[in-house]
């Protein structure tokens, strides 16, 4: 299973926009896909909830704390044969939550709002990052997406520099398309809507999968080949 955590802790920064995306993308290319949502707001699974039954089925899990007594296993329950796994994280994470997400991670994608005040928290939040340790020895890849992106902003000019200095890749910037909003209405991702409406968009979000399948193919737990590859491989078994 590729685990795939979506998080910052500066909240508002588009973590559900990455993670439903992501997740249609691959739900649409055959794998079997399952999001986590650790936010008490529950967005992600909002917008599970939306999503028609004839699209390609996602699995949802709620993981976010809970007021009463439930059972909570049953809630954050993922299937075994799971090919992906998406964690929608919580803003303001820290501690223990966070070392527990990381380490179940094998790729974190970090997304920032465009503000100079969302830049300097995540490149705090960066550094607390990097401080766990757990990234690094467990190999364990880390990009930014800029998010919300109005225009060309060169308030993202430091924290490129500032991922440069780290070695961290700065994937693409998601601009504040209405394209995103429609799509999350209809419990869709751009890579499902009509291609006339969402090309633009598809081609701004297109790195995130490419940079996940490149070093997804680059690690030794990769022999079998990327998700894509092994989903076609599944429905041309069928």
């Amino acid at each position: 299973m590729r685990t795939v955590l979506v998080i910052n802790s500066k909240g508002g920064c588009g973590k559900t926009t990455v993670t439903t995306n992501l997740a249609s993308y691959y739900a649409a290319a055959g794998a079997r896909v399952a999001i986590k949502d650790y936010d008490p707001q529950g967005s992600s699974l909002q917008w599970l909830k939306s999503r028609a039954a004839h699209l390609p089925r996602i699995h949802g899990a709620n993981a976010a704390p809970q007021k009463a007594h439930l059972l909570r296993s049953l809630q954050t329950w993922v299937p075994a044969d799971t090919d992906v796994q998406i964690v929608d994280a919580p803003g303001g994470v820290k501690g223990i939550l966070l070392q527990e997400l990381i380490g179940k991670a094998g790729f974190v994608v970090i997304p920032v709002g465009p503000s100079s005040i969302d830049v300097h928290a995540t490149a705090d939040f960066l550094k607390d990052l990097l401080l766990l340790g757990w990234v690094r020895t467990r190999n364990i890849k880390v990009a930014v997406v800029a998010n919300r992106v109005r225009s060309s902003m060169p308030v993202y000019e430091p924290l490129e520099r500032f991922l440069k200095s780290l070695s961290l890749p700065f994937l693409t910037r998601i601009r504040d398309s209405d394209a995103y909003i429609r799509a999350a209405e209809q419990g869709l991702g751009v890579f499902e809507m009509d291609p006339s409406g969402s090309t633009a968009e598809r081609q701004e979000f297109l790195p995130i999968v490419q940079w996940l399948d490149s070093q997804s193919a680059a690690s030794p737990a990769a022999a079998h080949g990327n998700v894509v590859d092994l989903a076609a491989r599944r429905q041309a078994a069928v």
